[in-house]
C-alpha cells in the first residue's frame, strides 16, 4: 500500500548535505543540472530544453509535496523523489507499507559518494519517521552507476520488467527491494 507522504516542512541534514522540499529560488539550479544532456537519461526523461520545462518540473515538485532538493555547499545539485510504487506490478507487497523513490544528481558531482548519503537520509526518515515497511527503487540494467547507489543502500534486485521512459523507448530496467 502507498501511504501519503508530504516532504513539505522536511529537512534532512546528513554529513555534508542538506535534503528539503524545492521553493522558487531552485530554478536556475535545477535548470543547470537537468539541462546536461546524459543526466535525464538515466532516469527516463530527456535534458530541459529551456527554463520554461525546468520552471514546470519545479512547480510539479513544490505541489506534489515528495520530492527532496538535495543542497550542497548551498547549490542544489539534485533531487530525490518519493513515488508511489505501482501496485499491481507488486500486489505480493499490499500488505505492507512501502514507497518507490527514485534519484537524480548533477553530473558534476557523479562518483563522490553524496548520491548514496543522501539516499541513506531519507531511507532513514522514511524507516523510522514515516514507518515505511519497504521501499523500491528501479534502474535500468545497463545504469550501473544507479545499482551501486542502490546496493550501498542495502537495496537488492527483485524484479526485472520493461519501463518505457518519458520518450517512448522501453528500456530493460531492475526493480530493487530494500525491507526494514
Amino acid at each position: 500500500m502507498n501511504p501519503q507522504i508530504d516532504v513539505s516542512d522536511v529537512v534532512i541534514r546528513t554529513d555534508r548535505l542538506v535534503l528539503r522540499p524545492f521553493k522558487p529560488d531552485d530554478l536556475q539550479d535545477l535548470y543547470r543540472y537537468a539541462s546536461v544532456d546524459g543526466v535525464g537519461q538515466m532516469a527516463g526523461w530527456l535534458p530541459h530544453r529551456n527554463f520554461e520545462e525546468s520552471s514546470r518540473v519545479l512547480d510539479w515538485f513544490i505541489q506534489g509535496k515528495k520530492t527532496f532538493a538535495i543542497e550542497y555547499r548551498g547549490e542544489v545539485i539534485g533531487s530525490i523523489g518519493i513515488e508511489a510504487y505501482n501496485e499491481s506490478e507488486l500486489p505480493e507487497l499490499q500488505s505492507q507499507k512501502g514507497r518507490e523513490i527514485g534519484y537524480v544528481l548533477s553530473k558534476a558531482y557523479w562518483g563522490q559518494g553524496l548520491m548514496p548519503e543522501a539516499v541513506r537520509g531519507v531511507i532513514r526518515w522514511l524507516f523510522e519517521e514515516e514507518k515505511l515497511d519497504f521501499l523500491v527503487c528501479g534502474h535500468f540494467v545497463e545504469n550501473l552507476q544507479s545499482w551501486r547507489v542502490q546496493e550501498k543502500c542495502g537495496f537488492v534486485h527483485y524484479k526485472r520488467t520493461p519501463y518505457t521512459t518519458q520518450y517512448g523507448e522501453t528500456k530493460d530496467h531492475w526493480i530493487s527491494l530494500l525491507q526494514r
